[in-house]
C-alpha cells in the first residue's frame, strides 16, 4: 500500500480538477478524500466523495479517520489551487519518517500574476496554542501519532469548529509538530482576508458559538498537560498605605503622533473624578512634532506630566516602566495609546473605582473600533465577553489579548515590569497578574480604538507578523511552564 491519504475540502472553481489529477499522478499517492457538503461528482481516478461538513468538524474527522488505511493523512485545508512539486511529497515523507514527528508543515511560495514571493512560517513551541497558529494550507499527519494519541487522550470531542484544533493540541503532547523552514509548494491565492478581520476574529460575536468550542478544547488540553489552574488558586490584592502623589495616573507613551496625541490628552483631562489624577506621556524622542504639541499642553497644565527618556532603546514596555519610576505615578496607572481616546468623562473614574472596591488585581474595560474620523468599522464593540472569573485566566493563555482599557494596581506591575518591547508587552503583563490574581471586566465601551494606517500593527509583512507571533508564543510558553510548576506545587500540598 502506498503510504498516503490526501483529504482536501471540495471546491468547483476550475483548477480544482486539475490539482487533483496532478497529485494522483504520484506513486506515493494511495487515495485521495474530497469532503463535500453536497453530492458531487469526480472524475479524477483515486478519488472519493465523503459527504460531511468542515474539516474542523468531529463528524467528518471522525468518518475521516475510520476509513484511512495508510500511514500518513496529507491535509490540503485550503481550496485555493495548490502547486506541489513532485519532490514535496517525498520531502514531507522522509522527514516524517526520519524524526518520528506527529505533525510536519513547511514554508511555501505566494503566487499572483504579478509574484512569487517567499511565505516563511514559525517554529512550533510549547506556547503555540492558538488556534489560529499558521501552518499553511497543507499538513502531514501521522495515522500512527493519531491512533495513539485519542486511545491515550480520549477521542475528539463533539464540536463544529474545534475538531482539527483538539486533534492538535494532543498530538503535541506527546509528539513533536516539525516544521521545514524551506518552501515546498505554491499557492495561487485568489481571496484575501482583511487584517482586520484577523486580528479580531476571537472576539467577533459572529464567532461566539466556535470560541468557545475552542476554549473548551484548549481547557481540556491545559488539564493534560497539567498547567490548568482552578479559580480557586486566584488572589484579591491587598490594597498598600504606600503614599503616592495622586490617587491614579493615566500612561500614554507616544512616538510621532502629532495628529492623534492632542486628542487622546484632551479625551483624560476631561475625565470627572472625585479623585486627583495626573496624565503621565513617555515621549519617546519624537520627530514629526509630537514633543512640541505636548510641551504646550504641558505648559497649560501642571496636570499632564511630559517625559523624554534619556534612553533611546525603548519599546512601548520600556516606556511602561519609565513612567512606572516616575515620582509623579499614582497609586493606579490606567492605560490609553496615543492614537485612542477615552469614550467620555465617565472612563478613568469607573476603571479606578472598580479597582478600589473589588481589590482586583487588574480592570479590563471593552472598546470601539473606529476609523481615523471616528467612525464606527465592524466589528464594532470588543467586549472579551469569552472572559469568565472561572476560566478566563486559563483562555487568557490561547487568545491574543485581553483588551482595553487596562488598569493596574502600581505598586504590583512595578513589580512585575513590562518587557522592553512594542509589541505584546501588554499581554505579557496580563498573563502574569491572572496566573496569580483575580483580573475584573467591565463590559460597557469606554475607549475609542482607532483602526488607522499608522496604528503599530498596520501594514505589517510576513516577517513582522511571524516576529510578533513568536514573541507571543515565547510568552506562552514561559507562562506555560510557570502555571505547570505551581499546579504541582499545589497538588503535593
Amino acid at each position: 500500500m502506498k503510504p498516503l491519504t490526501i483529504v482536501t475540502p471540495y471546491s468547483s472553481k476550475p483548477f480544482f480538477e486539475k490539482t487533483l489529477f496532478s497529485l494522483t499522478q504520484s506513486d506515493l499517492v494511495e487515495r485521495i478524500i474530497i469532503v463535500s457538503q453536497k453530492p458531487v461528482q469526480m472524475k479524477a481516478p483515486l478519488c472519493h466523495v465523503l459527504f460531511g461538513e468542515s474539516l474542523s468538524s468531529y463528524e467528518t474527522l471522525h468518518l475521516i479517520l475510520d476509513e484511512i488505511q495508510t500511514h500518513y493523512l496529507l491535509l490540503l485545508l485550503e481550496t485555493e489551487r495548490i502547486s506541489i512539486e513532485p519532490k514535496t511529497l517525498n520531502r514531507f515523507l522522509q522527514k516524517a519518517e526520519a524524526t518520528k514527528a506527529g505533525l510536519v508543515y513547511s514554508d511555501f511560495y505566494d503566487e499572483s500574476k504579478q509574484a512569487k514571493t517567499y511565505h516563511p512560517l514559525n517554529d512550533y513551541q510549547l506556547g503555540s496554542v492558538r488556534d489560529d497558529f499558521d501552518f499553511g494550507p497543507m499538513i502531514l499527519i501521522s495515522i500512527s501519532a493519531v491512533r495513539k494519541t485519542l486511545k491515550k487522550y480520549s477521542v475528539i470531542p463533539s464540536v463544529k469548529f474545534a475538531g482539527l484544533y483538539d486533534l492538535r493540541l494532543k498530538i503535541s503532547i506527546d509528539h513533536s509538530i516539525l516544521h521545514l523552514p524551506e518552501p515546498l509548494y505554491s499557492v495561487v491565492k485568489t481571496t484575501e482576508v482583511s487584517g482586520r478581520e484577523k486580528l479580531f476574529s476571537y472576539v467577533d460575536p459572529q464567532n461566539w458559538v466556535a470560541q468557545k468550542e475552542m476554549e473548551m478544547v484548549f481547557t481540556d488540553y491545559l488539564k493534560k498537560m497539567g498547567a490548568y489552574l482552578p479559580s480557586h488558586y486566584l488572589k484579591k490584592f491587598e490594597q498598600t498605605t504606600e503614599f503616592f502623589p495622586v490617587e491614579a495616573s493615566v500612561v500614554i507613551p507616544v512616538r510621532n503622533r502629532k495628529q492623534t496625541i492632542a486628542q487622546a490628552v484632551k479625551s483624560v483631562q476631561s475625565q470627572e473624578t472625585d479623585f486627583p489624577f495626573n496624565i503621565i506621556v513617555v515621549d519617546n524622542h519624537s520627530t514629526d512634532g509630537t514633543t512640541a504639541i505636548l510641551s504646550e499642553l504641558a505648559r497649560q497644565s501642571s496636570r499632564l506630566k511630559h517625559i523624554i527618556p534619556k534612553r533611546t532603546d525603548l519599546g512601548i514596555g520600556g516606556c511602561w516602566n519609565e513612567a512606572l519610576a516616575s515620582e509623579s505615578c499614582g497609586r493606579y496607572v490606567v492605560q490609553l495609546d496615543s492614537d485612542d481616546l477615552y469614550i467620555n468623562p465617565h472612563t478613568l473614574k469607573k476603571m479606578v473605582d472598580r479597582l478600589r472596591q473589588e481589590n482586583e488585581a487588574m480592570v479590563v474595560g471593552s472598546y470601539t473600533l473606529v476609523d481615523s474620523t471616528l467612525k464606527e468599522i465592524p466589528p464594532g464593540l470588543i467586549d472579551h465577553r469569552e472572559w469568565s472569573d472561572e476560566n478566563g485566566h486559563n483562555n487568557a493563555l490561547r487568545i491574543n489579548g485581553l483588551g482595553a482599557p487596562r488598569a493596574f494596581h502600581t505598586q504590583l506591575v512595578r513589580k512585575i515590569g513590562f518587557p522592553n518591547v512594542s509589541y505584546g508587552e501588554d499581554y505579557a503583563v496580563a498573563l502574569r497578574i491572572c496566573r496569580e490574581y483575580r483580573i475584573g471586566r467591565i463590559y460597557e465601551s469606554l475607549y475609542l480604538c482607532r483602526r488607522w494606517s499608522g496604528n503599530t500593527d498596520a501594514g505589517l509583512g510576513i516577517e513582522e507578523m511571524n516576529r510578533n507571533n513568536a514573541f507571543k508564543d515565547e510568552i506562552r510558553t514561559k507562562e506555560i511552564l510557570a502555571r505547570q510548576k505551581i499546579a504541582k506545587e499545589r497538588e503535593s500540598e
